[in-house]
């Protein structure tokens, strides 16, 4: 089975309130890329991965006036993909939704949040002191995860889609600001993140498969504030101390070293024209699923010899969006 991550970059920009493509010339949300071409890149994206099930971060809008799921039904009857069935969570007021794509013949798929004392739904509040004054705070997800449960015709898997905090300093207008705001924003990811392992332990200890999967907005060693509070929120989740490990190979190397290549799923332009490459897409598996030999792959353009060999692949990834897949091929029938 294939199962992907992808963070397409304002997809609700190409839809109008019916759900149907903008297909024309006019300038999508993405700098330099026309909502034609953007679409034609997605279309060839989400073909040649030819995934049975893709988590999709920053999935159109659902709201009083757009609905996510006629969205991105209508992409994938436009483009006869075989992932043409829908499912989404908890939808927020950020016009960037979490969604699951995924193939009817090859799995079924369901909502299924869930709650203990440790981790409440995510559609509610979790209290966390993430401060220096003792007391506990209130933290909410934005973009609430999603909880999907899976049936396949060989076991029954779990999936939770996360797209976590944003730590850039948005609105700052001197740098002290900038600083106050990322130390903030950083806060509330790590609390978030502190949220989401409560959920992965839940169905660790309860023995079931899962995998965890998305932008977490972070990652081993990605900014200065990371010493500040002694470690990112992938390292949370991914599990610390006794706790029982999730594992993406990706954050494993980035954890060994401090130097040297590392991987990246993102690619963003900086103020003087330069492009910035981080690690920030992940897809984590419990450890039964470890033992199941399965494989990564991120389709970066550059780092990915087959993405890189294929012109038009590696045109369409890089219209596409400012994050690229991350791919996971497992045998569950073994």
């Amino acid at each position: 089975m294939r199962i992907a991550t992808y963070n397409v970059e304002w997809f609700n920009a190409l839809f109008d309130d019916d759900g149907e493509l903008i297909y024309d010339g006019s300038w999508s949300s993405r700098w330099n890329v026309t909502k034609a071409v953007q679409i034609e890149a997605l279309a060839k994206v989400f073909t040649a991965m030819n995934a049975d099930a893709v988590m999709i971060i920053e999935a159109p809008d659902t709201s009083p006036t757009r609905n996510a799921r006629t969205a991105l039904a209508t992409f994938a009857r436009t483009f006869d993909l075989r992932t043409k069935e829908v499912l989404t969570g908890f939808a927020n007021d950020t016009q960037q939704e979490i969604a699951l794509l995924y193939d009817p013949y090859r799995l079924q798929a369901h909502h299924d949040p869930k709650a203990s004392p440790a981790g409440p739904r995510f559609d509610t509040s979790f209290h966390l002191d993430v401060d220096t004054d003792a007391k506990p705070d209130r933290v909410v997800w934005s973009k609430p995860p999603l909880e999907v449960a899976v049936t396949t015709p060989h076991s029954p898997l779990r999936l939770i889609g996360v797209h976590a905090k944003s730590k850039a300093p948005h609105g700052a207008r001197n740098p002290a600001e900038a600083t106050r705001i990322s130390i903030e924003n950083r806060r509330k990811q790590l609390a978030q993140c502190v949220w989401l392992r409560h959920r992965v332990s839940q169905h660790l200890d309860a023995g079931e498969d899962l995998i965890v999967l998305g932008d977490f907005n972070d990652g081993p060693g990605l900014d200065e504030y990371e010493k500040l509070f002694g470690r990112s929120g992938v390292e949370i989740v991914l599990g610390e101390g006794d706790q029982k490990r999730m594992y993406d190979p990706h954050a494993h190397l980035a954890l060994s070293r401090k130097l040297g290549a590392m991987p990246t799923t993102a690619r963003f332009q900086h103020r003087n024209g330069a492009f910035l490459q981080v690690l920030l897409d992940y897809i984590m598996v419990s450890p039964q699923l470890r033992q199941r030999s399965p494989e990564w792959q991120i389709w970066h353009p550059f780092d990915h010899p087959g993405c890189y060999g294929d012109e038009d692949l590696r045109q369409a990834l890089l219209d596409a969006s400012d994050h690229f897949p991350v791919i996971l091929d497992i045998d569950l029938a073994n």
